[in-house]
């Protein structure tokens, strides 16, 4: 059974910086793409960066700059690190896998880490 399991949320003041983790199980990393998410409290959740197998990345344009996903397949990991955060980046961040070459796409999500931004 695969699960994902996020680590890395918190309290940050505006500016300062954040480093999420999601730890992959039951399945090797290698076989999926990955992505962060985020759903802010009365809106839908969005994409926020996702890198592929081979390591390509795309990020909202919300987050370019600010934002780097990075993965680790020895590690099964997954890293969102992000930088210069602003109040609009409070959120429950969750990370997602996504099984390559499934049709329909099989998709593994964890249980989700707050990130708040605030003075």
């Amino acid at each position: 059974q695969v699960q994902l399991v996020e680590s890395g949320g918190g309290l940050v003041q505006p500016g300062g910086s954040l480093r999420l983790s999601c730890v992959v199980s039951g399945s090797s990393l290698e076989i999926y793409d990955m992505g962060w998410h985020r759903q802010a409290p009365g809106k839908q959740r969005e994409l926020v960066a996702a890198i592929t197998n081979r390591g390509g990345t795309n990020y909202a344009d919300s987050v370019k700059g600010r934002f780097t996903i990075s993965r680790d397949n020895a590690k099964n990991t997954v890293y969102l690190q992000m930088n210069s955060l602003q109040p609009e980046d409070t959120a429950v961040y969750y990370c997602n896998a996504r099984l390559i070459g499934s049709w329909p796409p099989t998709n593994y999500w964890g249980q989700g880490t707050q990130v708040t931004v605030s003075s």
